[in-house]
């Protein structure tokens, strides 16, 4: 069952104590013991081990406060001039804004997945600016990873910065530096090529874009009335690309290709005014389709 927590972070002071493994107490310190890890890595996942695994939330089994995702420094907005690495994390498959099921951490954080990395072999390729954007999640050797609602099949490990970083589905997880609060989802969709992780890794949201290239026009969608879309300056995808969400008329920056799930309605004027089209689905040239510009969309309200 999914349990929402995006007011958790009220309770955490409550939190009892925890005896964390044999790696010692205290977490979000930045401190882990593999000294070797790279800062981005395509070794296999690493052994799992040497980590400590337990059902539940790490709040049902008395996590320490200020600890692991409950530490200050662990928040996705703290800039920190390493990644930190945990002494434990949890993966919860929950729901956050429009994302549902998704994967949110212990303090409630949204965790995502970058188009750009590989799952098979696990790689990130998200390093130096990239990395203090976009967090990589880490756990410490022999910490601890609570499981609420993600199979431990799903996870696996690449060394990174002193650490773990974790995956789901072979893909490389990280938090989201604008995301201000629990239960935000503010990099949906960001450039087209970062998204909301799934507990299988997946990409979570209607609005994802799919894993393909996708040749679609216009005409491959469900039927359903879409509350996202990825805008792509060239055809057939090509970037820059810009995510949108609803719901109402929103503006509309690049037009030369449309991933959508779902149906929208797209205009040549701003403020959803002018020649209007309805799409439902990809559309990997938006000229051919008479909108050399598209200026807004409008999503359902």
């Amino acid at each position: 069952m999914f349990r929402t927590r995006a007011a958790a972070l009220s309770s955490f002071a409550a939190v009892g104590v925890l005896l964390l493994s044999a790696c010692g107490g205290g977490g979000g310190d930045g401190e882990g013991d593999d000294k070797a890890a790279a800062n981005a890595s395509s070794a296999p996942p690493a052994a799992s081990a040497n980590l400590e695994f337990t059902p539940g939330t790490a709040q049902e089994n008395k996590a320490r406060p200020n600890t692991g995702d409950f530490a200050a420094n662990a928040m996705p907005s703290v800039t920190e001039s390493k990644p930190v690495v945990r002494k434990w994390i949890q993966l919860s498959a929950d729901k956050a804004g429009e994302l549902d099921p998704v994967v949110i951490n212990g303090a409630g954080f949204t965790l995502y997945r970058f188009d750009k990395d590989t799952a098979d072999p696990s790689k990130s390729n998200c390093v130096d600016d990239c990395a203090t954007t976009w967090p990589p999640y880490l756990v410490a050797n022999k910490g601890r990873v609570f499981l609420d609602g993600v199979d431990k099949s799903a996870i696996g490990f690449i060394p990174r910065d002193g650490g773990l970083q974790v995956t789901l589905g072979g893909w490389p997880v990280y938090l989201f530096s604008k995301d201000l609060k629990p239960g935000d989802t503010n990099g949906q969709g960001v450039g087209g090529t970062w998204f909301g992780v799934a507990p299988d890794g997946q990409k979570a949201g209607t609005g994802a874009a799919p894993e393909g290239d996708g040749d679609g026009d216009g005409g491959n969608g469900d039927g359903a009335s879409a509350d996202s879309a990825t805008f792509f300056d060239g055809s057939r995808f090509a970037e820059p690309a810009e995510g949108i969400t609803g719901p109402g008329c929103k503006p509309v920056r690049f037009t030369g290709s449309l991933k959508v799930t779902g149906a929208v309605k797209i205009w040549d004027g701003a403020d959803c005014t002018g020649k209007s089209l309805v799409v439902d689905g990809d559309v990997n040239d938006l000229a051919k389709l008479g909108f050399p510009e598209v200026k807004s969309i409008r999503f359902s309200d």
